[in-house]
C-alpha cells in the first residue's frame, strides 16, 4: 500500500500514484508500459493476474523495473505530514527523509519498556510514565537486594527471599563439590592407570635384563671352559714336545 496522498501538501504528479491503490508509491516498481505501482500492490495483483491492471498487457515479476531516476527525484521531494500529525507532531518534510523522522518522532506511540505493562505512551512521555508504572522494577527497601515490582510489594517476605536464595546457593555449591570431586577421581583413576602400565613396561624391562644378564653369565662359563680346555692342549702339547 502507498502513502495517504491526504498526507501531502500540495499538488502531487498523477504519474507518482500507484495505479492500483491510488495512493503516492512506495516502493515503487514500474512496468514495460510504464505505468508504475507500489511493490507490495503489484505483487499482490500478480498473485492473481499476468496482466497490467491500467492497459491489461502481459508483464510479469521479472518484468518490472526500478521507477525512472527523473520520477524518483520527484518523488523523494515531495512534501507530507508526519504519520503522527493527530497526536499533535506538526512536522512536514520530505518523503525521502520521512522513514528516519517518524522512527524518532516524539510523537510516535511506543510499548512501555517494562515486562507485563501493556500500555502505549508517546515517545516524549516515556520517562514520566516509567517513572509511575506499577510494573516497573526496584530494589526491595528492607535490604535483601531483591528485586521487586510494585505489583509484588504486598507479598514480597524478605526472609523467604533470602531462605530461596540461600537454597539455591547450598544447592550450587553442592553441585560444584560433586563436580570437583568427579574430576579428582577420574584424574587420579588416570594416574592409578599410568602409573600401572609403567610399572608394567618397567617389570618387562627388568626381566628382560635378568635374560640378557643369564644369557652373558652363560657366555662367559662357556669361554672359561674353552680356555681351560685350550690350557690344557697347551701343556699336552708341551709335554709331548719335552718327550720329543
Amino acid at each position: 500500500m502507498g502513502y495517504d496522498i491526504e498526507r501531502f501538501v500540495g499538488y502531487v504528479n498523477e504519474g507518482l500514484l500507484c495505479s492500483i491503490c491510488r495512493d503516492v508509491l512506495e516502493d515503487p516498481l514500474q512496468a514495460p508500459c510504464e505505468h508504475a505501482f507500489c511493490a507490495a500492490c503489484i505483487h499482490g495483483w500478480l498473485v492473481h493476474h499476468s496482466n497490467c491492471p491500467e492497459d491489461r498487457q502481459v508483464i510479469d515479476v521479472s518484468l518490472l523495473r526500478p521507477l525512472y531516476r527523473y520520477m524518483k527525484n520527484d518523488l523523494n521531494r515531495l512534501q507530507l505530514h508526519c504519520r503522527n500529525r493527530e497526536y499533535g507532531c506538526e512536522m512536514v518534510c520530505s518523503l525521502e527523509s520521512i522513514d528516519r523522522h517518524e522512527r524518532e518522532c516524539e510523537y510516535s506511540q511506543i510499548p512501555c519498556s517494562n515486562a507485563g505493562c501493556t500500555v502505549q505512551i508517546e515517545r516524549r512521555n516515556l520517562d514520566g510514565h516509567l517513572a509511575v508504572c506499577e510494573f516497573r522494577s526496584r530494589e526491595c527497601p528492607n535490604g535483601c537486594g531483591y528485586t521487586l515490582l510494585s505489583a509484588e510489594d504486598a507479598q514480597h517476605n524478605c526472609v523467604a527471599e533470602l531462605r530461596t536464595e540461600l537454597e539455591l546457593l547450598r544447592s550450587e555449591m553442592i553441585c560444584r563439590v560433586e563436580e570437583a570431586k568427579h574430576e579428582m577421581e577420574s584424574r587420579l583413576d588416570s594416574q592409578r592407570r599410568h602409573m600401572v602400565q609403567k610399572e608394567s613396561i618397567l617389570q618387562n624391562e627388568i626381566e628382560e635384563l635378568k635374560s640378557q644378564m643369564s644369557r652373558m653369565m652363560s657366555d662367559v662359563r662357556s669361554l672359561m671352559a674353552a680356555e681351560r680346555q685350550h690350557r690344557q692342549e697347551l701343556e699336552q702339547a708341551e709335554l709331548e714336545k719335552r718327550e720329543l
